[in-house]
């Protein structure tokens, strides 16, 4: 049998190989996720609810997804385990995020000084100035080209 026609099915097994440890190792990664959940940690679920662990069980885990109401969830429902921070943010809505050094960053933009807000007026007039003095240019150009087309006109006419 000639290696040429074994080529095609060499490559579609290696695939095939490739895939499947793959997605072995993304099991793998999943079920770590699942198995590093504690009670208290917040989570989100394959279907998009956010909840906080209560109890773990071998196949199951009991979820908090309001005050006071509980629900009981496969592990494999379990789609995603989220970090405090993450998780206050989301649900709670806490705006304010920690920068790497440690210190608390608001979403707004209350930390700007007087001298922040005096640049960005600059800015923003200066900008107002450009785009004026852009939308005067085209006008202009389409003066002398007006003019110059008429030279050429009268040019070729005499």
């Amino acid at each position: 049998m000639n290696p040429v026609t074994l080529l095609p099915f060499i490559v579609l097994i290696g695939a095939m190989f490739l895939m499947t440890r793959s997605a072995k190792k993304k099991q793998a990664a999943a079920a770590n996720m699942r198995n590093e959940m504690q009670p208290g940690t917040g989570v989100r679920t394959i279907g998009g609810m956010y909840a906080t662990v209560k109890e773990l069980h071998d196949d199951t885990v009991l979820l908090e997804v309001a005050p006071g109401v509980h629900a009981i969830y496969a592990k494999n429902a379990i789609g995603a385990v989220l970090d405090d921070a993450e998780y206050n943010r989301i649900v709670h809505g806490d705006t304010e995020e920690l920068d790497v050094d440690g210190t608390v960053v608001p979403d707004d933009a209350s930390s700007l000084t007087e001298a922040d807000e005096a640049a960005d007026e600059d800015a923003k007039t200066d900008l107002v100035k450009k785009t004026e003095a852009d939308d005067a240019e085209p006008a202009d150009d389409k003066a002398d080209k007006k003019s110059d087309g008429k030279a050429d006109g009268e040019a070729d006419a005499k």
